[in-house]
């Protein structure tokens, strides 16, 4: 092979890897054919295959159990096709305290799951109307909140304030992350303020709750929807039903601290099942158009 033949050929397969890193789209891994090909609900213990439970949205064909759903999944089932634009935001290694493996574990995270942190931000359109999105992840450190997850919901809602647009942010976490201490903390007083901009300036925020939303995320940004959604069963609350039974010393209600609960005592609006998400979800912002 000539030396121009292998030149171009080498800029070609740049391309490739180039088009292969780009941010600014939404990538779902694929499955390799005949692996993992049946699901056990962990609900009602039958057995599906993994098509039927992804044709339901991860959602359990018999009973309606919902299986923990990936940001990417749930964007490309909520979006216009190819609407949305993902928000690229680098940071340096975070380590506050220099937690022992804390960072070869987030890059673990990262090869795997191929986001950044436990957030997904962008815009994108839902039935042609234009919203700014965030999902959260909760197979990344459970969705825990610190520095970096802080900082990109901020500038989410930062972005929706500037540009006049809705904010949805789906809330699935298990509190602030303890390997960057109160740094992490500091995150609900820092989204609460930006969120509190936001509406001040009119601007319209929905919290769409799934399981489980606790810790700090509950009593920051998760909490403050101007409407506030939730999926079936999610848990929701600051603190686990267990560990308010033991500091009380009683016995809590059934079905405590469980979406259910939450809207027949008026803390969520709506319990939505993620069949009826971006029906529901189209619906509020046609209602909110601001146009």
């Amino acid at each position: 092979m000539s030396d121009f033949l292998k030149k171009q050929k080498g800029k070609t397969e740049r391309r490739r890897y180039l088009k292969r890193q780009r941010t600014d789209r939404i990538v779902i891994p694929k499955v390799t054919p005949g692996s993992e090909l049946f699901v056990d609900c962990p609900n009602c213990k039958m057995t599906y295959t993994r098509g039927q439970v992804r044709e339901a949205l991860y959602v359990c064909p018999g009973c309606g159990y919902h299986y923990p759903m990936a940001p990417e999944k749930r964007i490309v089932s909520l979006v216009d096709e190819g609407s949305f634009k993902v928000f690229k935001k680098k940071f340096p290694a975070i380590d506050p305290l220099q937690f022992e493996g804390y960072l070869e574990k987030k890059e673990a995270l990262r090869e795997k799951t191929r986001q950044s942190e436990a957030v997904l931000t962008g815009v994108g359109k839902i039935d042609g109307r234009k919203a700014v999105i965030a999902v959260m992840n909760s197979k990344f450190l459970m969705g825990s909140m610190g520095i970096e997850l802080g900082e990109m919901v901020t500038q989410a809602i930062e972005y929706a304030e500037r540009n006049k647009l809705p904010l949805i942010i789906f809330t699935a976490s298990g509190g602030a992350r303890m390997q960057e201490g109160i740094m992490s903390l500091m995150q609900m007083a820092k989204t609460s303020a930006a969120l509190e901009r936001f509406k001040s300036k009119g601007g319209m925020y929905i919290a769409y709750m799934t399981h489980p939303t606790t810790g700090g995320v509950s009593a920051s940004f998760a909490g403050l929807g101007d409407i506030t959604l939730a999926e079936p069963k999610a848990l929701i609350g600051f603190a686990g039903p267990r560990v308010i039974e033991q500091t009380i010393g009683q016995k809590l209600p059934e079905g405590f601290q469980r979406a259910e609960y939450l809207e027949e005592h008026g803390f969520v609006d709506q319990v939505v099942p993620r069949s009826e998400m971006r029906k529901v979800l189209s619906q509020l912002l046609m209602l909110h158009n601001r146009k």
